[in-house]
């Protein structure tokens, strides 16, 4: 049933919001040259590691000049960057990832191989037993707020209740971020 929602809620986003993905593209084109989309090995589940897709939202070369978490005011973001991400655009790469079954449109965000060590075997074990996904329940109820500790309580606490009325409340509140309305 979560697939099936996945690949039609994706591929019904990718269709209607085809012209804001293609001006997104132009923007960051035009900015900062090609290529417009960024590309990062993330885990996934089982472990299995995959590109997630992006709009590139830095400099080229970013992770040459800096750590993979960015930081308040980052100078390697750009101006078109920073529009993205406040608006949450440079993730809608990401539904091509949920079409391909790398991820789906609710679950724990993709952690990079270098975060594994955040976590015990166990907690890994139960992290990785779910997809990833575009949104899950750190950022519907704190956003970018969360500090690392808060995001990796909520994504256990997703892997270990995770269920239909879950994501649906999920999705509730990240709509209601996106649109200003927070997430109650």
């Amino acid at each position: 049933m979560k697939r099936l929602m996945d690949i039609v809620l994706s591929f019904a986003a990718l269709v209607m919001l085809s012209p804001v993905l293609i001006m997104a593209a132009l923007a960051v084109a035009l900015e900062s040259g090609t290529p417009v989309v960024f590309r990062q090995k993330r885990v996934g589940r089982g472990g299995r590691e995959f590109e997630m897709l992006k709009f590139r939202s830095m400099v080229k070369n970013a992770a040459a000049l800096g750590s993979y978490q960015t930081a308040t005011d980052d100078p390697r973001v750009t101006r078109v960057g920073r529009v993205l991400r406040r608006t949450s655009i440079d993730e809608l790469p990401q539904l091509l990832n949920v079409l391909q079954g790398d991820m789906s449109i609710v679950g724990p965000r993709p952690d990079v191989p270098a975060q594994r060590s955040l976590y015990t075997e166990q907690d890994w074990a139960l992290r990785c037993s779910v997809r990833p996904g575009i949104t899950g329940l750190a950022q519907a109820l704190l956003r970018s707020a969360a500090t690392p500790e808060q995001r990796l309580e909520l994504d256990l606490r997703y892997a270990r209740e995770r269920n239909l009325v879950l994501d649906l409340r999920i999705l509730w509140w990240t709509l209601g971020r996106l649109t200003g309305r927070g997430a109650n």
